[in-house]
């Protein structure tokens, strides 16, 4: 029997460890979570243009290798997915131009056409109030810092008022569908008179709000990229510590919850109690993979353990509310950055400090990225805000049957990334501005490029490539291989947070202000 396990494993790891050429329909193009794709011909330089005088249009006569631009809003922290011809990305409302709504410093998601770029719907989403003065959320102008995920025609996604929501990918155009019949109060600002709905608005079909259902208090901002997996929907609660940074409200509140796909009503949660040893907030999102037959789903805890939960395999009825059950778990920090060499607890080290000072942190980091599977193993690195500056980090190699370590390094520094896996070969980057290239079998790395920029985004690789955005407005191109080499440097227009993503032939960057579909010349006309 176990015999049969192991190969099935294999099997179910080989089958679907890398994305095939199509669609890209939620974040790493499926539940592996694997930031890379078999599509071939991807263009390695593309010319971002100019704005139009004091428009924020761009010129389309000064690009190169694009086929449209997109204007987003003024900080950009979502990425764009793509399914049936329809792109959806999530923004903040800075760019607002609609006489029914007011800029509230809240957030924006936009779905368009994936041919012309034109804007289908929107669903507006105005900032998160309360008179909790201790309560830090939705004041930094982050708007959406997560990826839908779309299924047929609906898709799903946490909004950054601690929503998960399900939209019409027809949006408005074709009535107003589902339970939900408020979306003209959703969409403006507590106590103001609900805006008329027309064709280009988002259909909301159902809502389901954690802060007040659960209840819990995220920190910053919510971050999590929801799984899709049958009838459930997966999602992380973005639960943290106060304003403060002392205390966790809701020490109880659950770190992942399942809710019904068709009525948003919520089946299970984890009652493993991660908030009581958080140490700033939950941003990671969920994973998937199968182990002899049974469905694992992982999760990257704010305490800094990955955790393997048994996987929803029917829905509770009688309104029951299920409790995850445990398969095992996995403390992603080292020991020493645990514990002193006396075995005194270390301090979380923040830091504070800014990118070009150099200072560095130590002790143990939560884990922001996504958990990647591949092959019968996870990979995943700890890493801490970026306000924190940069500090130790460490990558590790996780047997996803048993939760056992295969390998650690501690050659990554703090890292908020999701690991590339193309051909044998792992790509992961980290705050500090390295690209590291690793064995993913032994943890031996091959090499490492200094980028000499502050890195928010994940690798991407795909077609003998791997493209990774910084902080200082560029976007590297490097050859995927055991040899590094430089393929291209290209300056964008303004700084990039965001992960690259590649679907049906056609490469898409967002940056802060805009999104580009990139293609070679003869299908950029």
């Amino acid at each position: 029997m176990k015999t049969i396990g192991m190969a099935a494993l294999v099997i179910a790891g080989l089958l679907s460890s890398v994305a095939l050429a199509g669609d890209w329909p939620d974040w790493g193009g499926g539940p592996n979570r694997n930031m890379a794709s078999e599509e071939k011909n991807i263009p390695m330089s593309f010319g971002p243009g100019k704005p139009k005088g004091d428009s924020r249009q761009i010129d389309m006569s000064t690009t190169h290798n694009v086929k449209w631009t997109l204007v987003l809003g003024s900080q950009t922290y979502g990425n764009p997915v793509i399914s049936g011809g329809k792109i959806i990305v999530g923004t903040n409302d800075g760019m607002l131009k609609d006489d029914r709504f007011k800029r509230t410093r809240g957030g924006l998601v936009i779905c368009c056409d994936a041919e012309t770029g034109k804007i289908l719907w929107q669903l507006v989403v105005p900032r998160f109030r309360t008179n909790d003065r201790k309560f830090n959320y939705d004041d930094l102008n982050l708007g959406i810092c997560n990826s839908a995920a779309i299924e047929g025609d609906r898709a799903y996604m946490v909004s950054n008022r601690g929503d998960v929501l399900c939209l019409d990918m027809n949006g408005q155009a074709d009535g107003n569908d589902g339970a939900f019949k408020d979306e003209g109060k959703y969409m403006v600002d507590v106590g103001k008179k609900p805006a008329k709905i027309n064709k280009f608005d988002a259909d909301i079909i159902w809502r389901y709000n954690m802060i007040t259902e659960l209840p819990m208090n995220p920190q910053d901002a919510s971050s999590c990229a929801v799984l899709v997996d049958g009838d459930f929907v997966y999602a992380g609660t973005s639960n943290g510590v106060d304003r403060g940074h002392v205390k966790c409200k809701y020490p109880d509140a659950p770190s992942v919850i399942v809710l019904d796909k068709k009525t948003g009503r919520l089946l299970a949660k984890d009652d493993e109690k991660t908030s009581r040893n958080i140490l700033h907030g939950q941003w990671s999102s969920p994973s998937m993979v199968t182990v002899g037959g049974k469905k694992l789903l992982l999760y990257g805890c704010g305490d800094g353990v990955l955790h393997a939960f048994e996987a929803l395999t029917k829905t509770p009825q009688d309104g029951k509310v299920l409790t995850l059950k445990v398969a095992w778990k996995y403390d992603c920090s080292p020991k020493e950055y645990r514990f002193d060499t006396k075995g005194k607890k270390r301090k979380y080290e923040k830091r504070h400090a800014s990118y070009k000072s150099g200072k560095r942190g130590g002790g143990p980091s939560e884990i922001i990225a996504t958990p990647n599977v591949y092959k019968g193993r996870i990979y995943v690195a700890i890493g801490q805000d970026s306000r924190h500056g940069m500090g130790d980090g460490a990558l590790s190699c996780v047997d996803a049957a048993t939760g056992k370590r295969v390998w650690i390094s501690k050659l990554v520094d703090r890292t908020m990334s999701t690991c590339s896996i193309l051909d044998s070969l792992l790509y992961v980057s980290d705050y500090t501005g390295n690209l590291h290239c690793f064995d993913p079998d032994t943890g031996k790395r091959h090499w490492v490029h200094e980028t000499k920029s502050p890195l928010w985004s994940s690798t991407f690789a795909v077609d003998g490539k791997v493209f990774l955005g910084t902080e200082n407005s560029e976007l590297w191109v490097l050859k995927a291989g055991k040899e590094k080499k430089v393929l291209n440097k290209i300056r964008l227009l303004e700084k990039m947070a965001n992960t690259p993503t590649v679907a049906n032939g056609v490469l898409y960057i967002a940056t802060g202000r805009y999104l580009y579909a990139i293609a070679s010349d003869d299908r950029s006309k």
